[in-house]
């Protein structure tokens, strides 16, 4: 992302849409402070101080002097302490901007949170600023969370690269924080982005949508009017849920007595004599049964095993099956004994 898509407001008041006087707002370009509007400086020194993890440490101690020349110029000073892991800046008597200090304490918090330093130190330009989010509590499970943070990523990276075209924002996504450097109006975008994909919104619906804002506003006609109509309404459906029957809780009969007590451990032991064992005769039980448990097992084990050796039966191939009964025809059956009849009688 090169430094003049960042630098123009123009672009970042594109992004989205509001009717009223608020739209203007965004379009406004803020003046430039310079040192002769505060000639006398501050009254009161301010300090701000951010710890760094251990695996920042020699990244941050590589590009340290390139942090102290670049408030230096805006007469911010700043100390690294690498036995405590700390990182402190501080205004000077020659410090004649009072926000200034705040865009320092920015620079190292987005040090601290693995954003390279060639875009940390875009935060101290008056249009830009950095918004850091924190999504690990927005989901309690751990799988859901890393599920929802990849998809934030997307494949190699392009949801991201997409997201961060349309905002002009550089957004890093690390750890349990997601960091976003730019303009204001696109910090909107990213953080609303951000919270709904960890909330099981997937990021392409409002990439789309924000991909039909920044179209819709280069037309002048429809600039000033309502843009609900043309964005997209996506229901959230969930297909995990199956059409289980409705079960309907038969009310139990009032009864004025109390359920009945449940044996305790002891009853049962009384019950069954073993209360009147001794601890020897105890031991000598268990261990009885415990013995015939492995035996039953080894049992168990044994034709399981020898299961797979069992040779199937045998069908003999040659044995005729059994054909069905045929059907005997009756009237034929009594014409054939008429006719042998009638010869029996002629031959006599």
């Amino acid at each position: 992302m090169s430094d003049s898509e960042s630098d123009t407001g123009d672009q970042a008041g594109s992004i989205e849409h509001f009717n009223g006087p608020v739209e203007n707002a965004w379009l406004m370009k803020i003046p430039e402070f310079k040192p002769e509007d505060n000639p006398n400086g501050l009254v009161e020194e301010s300090s701000f101080s951010c710890l760094f993890p251990k695996y920042r440490e020699k990244y941050i101690k590589e590009c340290w002097p390139l942090v102290v020349k670049a408030l230096a110029e805006h007469n911010i000073k700043a100390d690294l302490d690498l036995i405590v892991g700390n990182m402190t800046v501080r205004t000077t008597r020659k410090t004649w901007d009072p926000f200034i200090i705040l865009k320092a304490r920015d620079l190292i918090k987005l040090l601290s949170r693995s954003v390279p330093f060639e875009q940390s130190v875009k935060v101290l330009e008056d249009e830009i600023s950095c918004d850091i989010i924190k999504i690990k509590n927005l989901v309690r499970n751990k799988e859901k969370f890393v599920k929802r943070r990849s998809r934030l990523i997307g494949p190699n990276g392009c949801t991201l690269k997409s997201l961060e075209l349309l905002t002009n924002c550089y957004v890093l996504v690390q750890g349990a924080t997601v960091s976003a450097i730019g303009p204001y109006k696109g910090l909107q975008c990213v953080r609303k982005v951000v919270e709904e994909t960890m909330k099981n919104i997937h990021p392409i619906y409002n990439i789309k949508a924000l991909m039909i804002k920044r179209e819709l506003m280069k037309d002048e006609n429809l600039r000033d009017e309502n843009w609900e109509r043309f964005l997209p309404r996506f229901q959230s459906k969930n297909t995990t849920k199956r059409n289980k029957p409705k079960v309907i809780k038969k009310k139990k009969e009032y009864t004025p007595f109390p359920p009945e007590l449940q044996e305790s451990k002891i009853d049962k032991q009384l019950a069954s004599g073993e209360y009147f064992l001794t601890d020897e005769q105890k031991r000598s039980k268990k261990r009885q049964e415990q013995v015939n448990k492995e035996k039953r097992d080894a049992v168990v084990q044994k034709e399981r095993r020898e299961k797979d050796f069992v040779a199937p039966e045998e069908t003999d191939r040659r044995a005729p099956k059994a054909s069905a009964p045929e059907k005997i025809d009756v009237k034929s059956l009594k014409s054939k004994i008429a006719k042998a009849n009638k010869r029996a009688t002629k031959s006599k």
